[in-house]
């Protein structure tokens, strides 16, 4: 679906429609509060002053355990899971172990498959196994139902993780804007879309080619050019937002960006992510009011299609608790 376009892309929209739904999304509401709440259990158990990197405590292993539940992955999956997703999505990792993670994930979902088919239940797997289009009454094939399950799982994990990431950093960075949202000034809703707006997860991406030729005032973009969408950008224009560079959650136009594209390709994953922030992030600045960034290096992911930090150092002390 990432690729396909026109009927072929309606197609597979309509087949992903009808799985996942809104109503499943908020059915996942309980299951995102209980893995967000073991999460940070493992969290206070870790001496107070000592450094923890809380992207990788955090903001990476909740999403794949929020996907593996909706994909219906049983529990002897589960590492192998978040073992190739760790992998595919890692900066650095090499060419071949990403070949090889791929290949591995593919088994994994071919193994889902085959058990869901076996036994279908209540989840998202087996509903895509059972989806008809509503015009054509044609299903998904093998090769498409594991595309569609690796395109959820990328929409569903690596724009999370780097939402969690910078709405984290955001806050941690500006104690005026953490104050606003901690004394009820702002809402956590607000934190997340400024957040989106401010720093896009996924700041741009490749593989679109013009169809038609594109006038843009002086410039043309001409039938089959290839085109690199920054997301990223829309979220910074002038011409928009004032003072764009600012992170600011009293914005009123905060929700004008692209972090999540627009159009027949708008990230099916966006109302997951979004759920996901809206629920940890108020829990983490909840359970650690003394949480404060330590001085050890942030860093940057070396990635063109990936926003984030590659670690979030921070420690809470019991004297500011």
């Amino acid at each position: 679906m990432f690729t396909a376009s026109g009927g072929e892309h309606r197609r597979l929209h309509s087949l992903i429609g009808s799985a996942f739904t809104p109503s499943r999304i908020e059915d996942v509401q309980p299951i995102i509060e209980q893995i967000t709440a073991g999460l940070l259990d493992e969290l206070a158990a870790i001496p107070r002053g000592d450094v923890v990197d809380l992207r990788a405590r955090l903001a990476e292993p909740l999403p794949v355990a929020v996907i593996g539940h909706l994909f219906g992955v049983p529990d002897e999956l589960r590492p192998g899971l978040r073992r190739t997703v760790h992998t595919l999505f890692g900066t650095t990792t090499t060419h071949a172990e990403r070949l090889a993670a791929g290949e591995e994930l593919y088994g994994l979902l071919r193994q889902l498959v085959d058990l869901h088919r076996r036994t279908p239940s209540d989840d998202l797997t087996s509903a895509l196994i059972a989806g008809r289009d509503e015009y054509t009454g044609s299903k998904f094939s093998d090769e498409e139902l594991l595309d569609t399950l690796f395109l959820l799982l990328g929409a569903g994990h690596e724009t999370t993780v780097n939402l969690l990431d910078h709405a984290i950093t955001a806050l941690l960075t500006h104690p005026d804007q953490l104050f606003l949202v901690r004394t009820g000034k702002t809402s956590w809703e607000h934190v997340v879309e400024e957040t989106l707006r401010w720093q896009a997860p996924v700041p741009y991406l490749p593989l679109r080619y013009a169809r038609e030729d594109i006038p843009l005032g002086d410039v043309t973009i001409h039938r089959d050019e290839t085109i690199l969408a920054a997301y990223a950008a829309a979220g910074r224009d002038p011409a928009v937002h004032d003072e764009p560079d600012r992170f600011d959650l009293t914005r009123q136009n905060r929700s004008e960006h692209l972090a999540f594209g627009h159009g027949p390709h708008y990230c099916p994953g966006a109302p997951l992510a979004r759920l996901e922030a809206r629920i940890a992030l108020p829990a983490l600045f909840r359970r650690f009011p003394s949480l404060t960034l330590t001085t050890g290096e942030l860093g940057h992911l070396e990635s063109l299609f990936s926003n984030g930090h590659r670690h979030i150092p921070a420690a809470r002390y019991p004297d500011l608790d």
